[in-house]
């Protein structure tokens, strides 16, 4: 019999004599001899118990003798008075012997003889326990770093395991991480657009209700807020209470989203940028790369910097035009000097180049010309969206301006200016060897800022308000002084225009259509425009296969379509647009593969952020024409992230929805 058992089992035998005992009393009233004869083996069944119970805790004894004696000396007296809790266990992983300290501190006055190390190991086996010379387990709410060590015996396998209790310097090493100071920055992002027809006390009202809904956020924790200017806010606070903030997904976002101004809803919004470092100037420097970051995704959101990049919350609003100017001047006069001190320039943009990417770029060529500069466009004449475009400069005898992306490479200098358009990704640029050699880079884009963007530019003009970058295009020629466009350039800007505003109906500001007139102004034919548009007969059926394949979720439309891949680009992307016509559709998904790859084309009026979907999936875009690339998944597997993604958006749509009710509510 096994020692565990002597353990176990002396409780239960003890029960079954009583038992026993019992049923001989009630023989007693049965027979007289019968119970006689009871009595007798009764008392020889007990005898031997107890003899044999004597004979095994003795051969027990002998057991835990001969493992002390197996110690030596040195071993033996070092665990027997040794201050902290020990115990020795077999190579099966059964508790043979522990110290007065173990059995008082870690089992607390109970008994462990013959159990499993599991019981003292947090389900730790005691293959765990080899692997690791120390290990920190928790045992009834109290926290052990357990150090290994071999018994040095000729039975070979016994383990000694020394317990430090280390509950006090964990509480303690939470305490230091929950109060580590963070940084957040708070900016109102369109408090100058939102005020600038309200009275003085009407705008100050409105800026008051913003600090004191802050003041409230702030103080419902440890942290302290100071207002630098009416619309930037610092904060100091601790790790607690931006886990909870986190946790809630910066619903303050919602709160300042609903405020009103007497009964008019303002829409104003915030743009949070939190930083959390080893000192506080190093999470005062994250927190600026966290609120540029916030601000150059079209604001309304919380970046938040971590160790693996950027997390993002909210980002649900359209975002508010900007009408000033100012800096669209200060960029044109930048740009001018870029170009004075550069012996030639090259304009690239995104892979599979569309209209608004080669007309803002051929636009930029031109001008670059006009000032006496070697200027081409790089494109990818055989991956290109807008060959209507090239075609055009072609039959014109201007088709030069174009070049391969290998012909850039090979002309390429340390005084070439190099300008990316339409995009500030590293990875979707239309040839990223071009970019590392470059040593001058200027980047103007309008897309939602991604995280991996140019980070190197010597100018970055990045404006997500802006409809399209041929718009950001048309005003900064504006200010670079005398017009070198022709009637086919302009109309190349404006074909920019009219694509990324599917002709004026989306994210068409105020600026969009100062821009479109000067466009004009400069002899751009809006039909000829429009013929630009025009594609073949096979896109027109392919358009129109992908639209009748398309399946409604959620109030989105999801359109797969796996057949032939020639120009099934553009009509991919014409079918996500003309989805958008269904009633009750807010956004739409077309899904095509091609060379492996399965690619997303994403549309929506506003409402439905499909740029957050796409995100979800690796892509990226803008708030209402977004697209991503899934690599090394089936077109069933691309599905069904897409449909995840379209999910969680619904819930966090849902939430903010809820938070503004409630909000109005109690206002």
């Amino acid at each position: 019999m096994k020692k565990r058992s002597v353990f176990r089992l002396s409780p239960m035998i003890w029960v079954m004599l009583i038992a026993l005992a019992a049923f001989t009393a009630v023989s007693f009233w049965v027979h007289p001899y019968l119970f006689a004869a009871e009595c007798a083996v009764l008392a020889a069944v007990a005898a031997y118990t107890v003899w044999r119970l004597l004979r095994l805790r003795r051969d027990v004894a002998r057991y835990m003798s001969r493992i002390g004696a197996a110690l030596n000396h040195t071993e033996r007296g070092a665990v027997e008075n040794f201050p902290l809790a020990a115990v020795v266990c077999s190579a099966e992983g059964e508790i043979l012997w522990y110290n007065s300290v173990f059995r008082n501190q870690v089992l607390e006055g109970s008994e462990a003889y013959g159990e499993t190390v599991g019981l003292i190991s947090g389900g730790k086996t005691m293959g765990d326990l080899r692997e690791n010379s120390t290990l920190d387990i928790t045992l009834a709410a109290r926290q052990y770093r357990v150090f290994t060590g071999n018994v040095g015996t000729r039975d070979a396998g016994l383990q000694i395991f020394y317990y430090v209790d280390i509950t006090h310097l964990k509480e303690i090493e939470t305490e230091y991480e929950l109060s580590r100071p963070a940084v957040m920055l708070v900016y109102i992002d369109n408090v100058e657009e939102l005020t600038q027809n309200l009275r003085d006390s009407e705008r100050a009202q409105l800026i008051g209700n913003v600090g004191t809904l802050l003041e409230d956020w702030v103080a419902s924790g440890t942290g302290i807020l100071k207002k630098y200017s009416h619309d930037w806010f610092q904060i100091v606070l601790e790790k607690r209470q931006l886990d909870g903030i986190i946790s809630e997904k910066f619903a303050v976002l919602d709160r300042v989203r609903s405020l009103k101004l007497g009964e008019r809803p303002m829409g104003i919004t915030l743009s949070i940028g939190v930083g959390q470092g080893e000192t506080l100037k190093e999470s005062e420097s994250l927190a600026r790369q966290a609120i540029e970051m916030a601000l150059g995704r079209g604001g309304d959101q919380a970046a938040v910097k971590t160790k693996n990049g950027y997390d993002f919350y909210g980002g649900v609003s359209r975002g508010v035009e900007k009408r000033t100017k100012v800096r669209t001047r200060v960029v044109a006069g930048a740009l001018r000097e870029l170009l004075d001190s550069c012996s030639d320039v090259l304009i690239m943009g995104h892979r599979f180049s569309d209209l608004d990417c080669l007309g803002s770029a051929v636009a930029l060529a031109v001008t670059a010309r006009g000032y006496g500069k070697h200027a081409f466009v790089v494109t990818d004449r055989a991956k290109t969206l807008a060959m209507e475009l090239i075609d055009r400069y072609d039959e014109a005898g201007r088709g030069g301006i174009f070049i391969e992306p290998s012909e850039a490479r090979a002309t390429i200098s340390d005084r070439t200016l190099l300008i990316i358009t339409d995009t500030h990704s590293k990875l979707m640029v239309e040839d990223p060897d071009l970019l590392k050699a470059a040593r001058a880079v200027a980047v103007i884009d309008h897309h939602r800022k991604m995280v991996d963007y140019i980070d190197n530019a010597l100018l970055f003009y990045h404006e997500p308000y802006s409809s399209s970058t041929s718009e950001m295009v048309a005003e900064l020629l504006q200010y670079m002084g005398e017009n070198h466009l022709t009637q086919l350039d302009a109309e190349a800007l404006l074909s920019g225009i009219m694509l990324d505003t599917r002709s004026f109906v989306m994210k068409a500001g105020v600026r969009t259509f100062e821009a479109a007139a000067y466009l004009r102004k400069l002899g751009a034919d809006t039909v000829e425009v429009k013929r630009m548009f025009t594609g073949s007969m096979d896109t027109y059926q392919k358009k129109s296969e992908i639209v009748s394949r398309a399946e409604i979720y959620h109030n989105t439309a999801i359109a797969c379509y796996d057949g032939d891949a020639n120009d099934v680009r553009v009509a991919a992307a014409q079918a996500a647009d003309e989805l958008l016509s269904i009633k009750g559709i807010y956004a739409s998904f077309t899904m095509f593969t091609e060379n492996g790859t399965v690619n997303i084309s994403a549309r929506s009026f506003g409402e439905f952020n499909v740029q957050l979907i796409m995100e979800a999936v690796g892509g990226g875009g803008h708030i209402t024409m977004a697209g991503a690339q899934l690599k090394g998944v089936s077109m069933a597997e691309a599905k069904e992230m897409l449909v995840h993604a379209i999910d969680r958006h619904q819930e966090d749509r849902e939430r903010s929805l809820a938070a503004a009710q409630a909000n109005n509510t109690m206002q």
